[in-house]
């Protein structure tokens, strides 16, 4: 019998990530502005070493496959283009054991997020052990200059709506975040 098939997404994004003192706050604006929650997990990635972008294999608790991400996204503050590119595993110990083999493990991060859903952006908020509360903005957009600046403007109005600070905006990803912590 021969093993399933591994589905591979690829996606392009505006995206943006801030750092928040209360997620209960922006949780409470979210239902107000009828936002769709789609779910709450607790996720660990593992960032690997690599000579561009950034790799990471993600585990969910309760779940019995992995998601391989790769992306490559500009280190601003602010919303920024984002090339994400994700294989899903099944059954992952053994595709686990064999990165940890072939490539240095940079950082492990581990998190519990929330997965809202508004006018067509995902909405994460993350409680990241170590580095504190997030919330995170993901838009679907086409690559030309106009759809991107259009999707860039709709992130700026929603954190708007969330009451969150241009000052909050972080560059980094948790994975380089964890890093400079330790």
């Amino acid at each position: 019998m021969s093993p399933p098939a591994l589905l591979k997404v690829e996606h392009r994004l505006v995206e943006l990530k801030a750092q928040v003192d209360d997620l209960g706050l922006v949780r409470e604006k979210l239902i107000r502005l009828k936002a769709r929650h789609v779910g709450t997990f607790r996720q660990t990635d593992v960032y690997f070493e690599v000579p561009e972008g950034r790799l990471k294999l993600r585990e969910m608790e309760g779940y019995n496959e992995a998601e391989l991400v790769y992306y490559e996204r500009e280190n601003i503050a602010g919303p920024k283009r984002s090339d994400v590119f994700i294989l899903k595993v099944p059954k992952p110990d053994l595709f686990k054991a064999l990165l940890r083999k072939a490539l240095k493990v940079r950082s492990t991060v581990e998190k519990t997020r929330e997965i809202y859903r508004y006018q067509g952006t995902r909405i994460h908020l993350d409680r990241v052990e170590g580095l504190g509360s997030f919330v995170e903005f993901e838009k679907e957009t086409a690559a030309d200059p106009e759809s991107m600046k259009k999707n860039e403007q709709k992130l700026k109005a929603l954190m708007e709506k969330l009451g969150i600070s241009p000052e909050s905006l972080m560059e980094f990803s948790y994975g380089d975040l964890s890093r400079s912590v330790k």
